[in-house]
């Protein structure tokens, strides 16, 4: 599963530090123009895969992973191989709709470990299995940028489209799911998607975690998509998918480093605690981000919020893995990733439409302030959680 996530992570990345340069070369346009399209083109997809993750996981809970993961990454290669063929922006945009049906294939085959491994050890081995898509996400965009400076973008596209497709085989022979119902006499085997929201609405803690995973993906996302814009401006058109690329992966660096450590820290210290913490720190790493007048100084700033963005995904998924009975926890972790997804067409919309309007610093504001925001939020829910369980036992 490590070596699907790191062809998968490591092939779409390839392609992400240039979309905005790809849409430029659509056609005559303005700098506001490609900044706008940029995001929405970015996040699209993430329409589509927002409504299809609740439906896989609840399929996958059901049936197994294994054989969504690949038509999962069967549907990718095919989407990918199409936008190398593109002559519009709207067609790029719709293919890229319609790539989101299959996206998702990362937080499926963390469900699937998550499945098959005690809770006592889930951050770190779920930190683990990140460390297989961050590697590829690392190695992606600079790949990605040093071929597209060679051989063009559109002959990119249809290059990662095998990389991508390499993953289903790695998935259909590589692959034994063990089909696990319940873990406790209690357990039922099965639940209704009535029963699932109960679950989550019923444990307060569980909910505010899902919804942060909103805002994270929000600021996270929203910088995406205008990166390589900003790494011109600050650069110049020079290698530019090159550098772009470097900034990209500067971040994977970080959270290579740091996604295995962050889980075994958290499976010792508590899930909630080190998630509160991460995202002050990410907080912090992103507002000096507004006022840096070199590329290099980007480069270190990505780097830190790789270090501190790095364990958020692995404690986050570990920890609904710990609140989640295992016949639930796929559909659980779909409507996690879908809001993650709702997330992910909001960020850069928002990063798009901010830098064209008021300049590539706002986004930074707006993105540090949105993490900061997350922390207090969910220290101000485990400590009102810990309120009502004092107030459950003194009756």
């Amino acid at each position: 599963m490590w070596l699907a996530n790191f062809f998968i992570a490591g092939s779409i990345t390839m392609v992400l530090p240039f979309i905005s340069l790809y849409i430029d070369e659509l056609g005559d346009f303005s700098d506001a123009y490609v900044q706008t399209w940029s995001g929405w083109v970015f996040g699209i997809t993430f329409v589509t895969a927002f409504i299809f993750s609740p439906i896989w996981g609840k399929i996958g809970d059901k049936y197994g992973r294994k054989h969504i993961l690949i038509m999962s990454a069967t549907g990718l290669a095919v989407s990918v191989l199409l936008m190398g063929f593109v002559t519009t922006v709207w067609q790029l945009f719709l293919l890229r709709l319609f790539m989101g049906v299959f996206t998702g294939f990362i937080p499926m085959s963390q469900a699937l470990i998550s499945t098959q491994t005690p809770k006592r050890m889930a951050g770190q081995v779920l930190g683990t299995l990140q460390t297989g898509s961050i590697t590829g996400s690392l190695m992606g965009p600079l790949l990605g940028g040093w071929i597209a400076d060679r051989i063009g973008y559109a002959t990119t596209f249809q290059f990662v489209s095998i990389t991508v497709f390499l993953s289903a085989i790695i998935v259909f022979f590589g692959i034994h799911e063990q089909k696990i119902e319940k873990e406790s006499d209690d357990e039922k085997t099965s639940y209704n998607s009535k029963e699932v929201l109960g679950h989550i609405i019923k444990h307060p803690l569980l909910l505010m975690v899902m919804i942060v995973s909103l805002f994270v993906q929000v600021a996270h996302f929203s910088i995406q998509p205008i990166l390589s814009l900003f790494v011109e401006e600050l650069h110049g058109a020079e290698n530019l998918a090159l550098f772009s690329g470097i900034a990209f992966s500067a971040a994977g660096l970080g959270n290579l480093m740091m996604a295995r450590r962050w889980g075994r820290i958290a499976d010792r210290q508590g899930y909630i605690k080190i998630l509160i913490f991460l995202l002050f720190m990410a907080g912090a790493v992103y507002l000096p981000a507004a006022f840096v007048t070199d590329i290099w100084q980007l480069v270190v700033l990505r780097f830190l919020l790789g270090v501190s963005i790095g364990g958020i995904i692995p404690v986050r998924t570990a920890y609904i893995r710990q609140e989640a009975p295992v016949a639930m926890q796929g559909e659980v972790l779909g409507y996690n990733t879908s809001i993650r997804f709702l997330g992910n067409i909001i960020g850069p919309a928002m990063g798009g439409m901010l830098s064209g309007a008021f300049g590539f610093s706002s986004v930074f504001f707006v993105t540090s302030f949105l993490l900061v925001g997350c922390g207090i939020m969910l220290f101000a829910a485990l400590n009102k959680s810990k309120e009502s369980l004092k107030h459950a036992h003194s009756y």
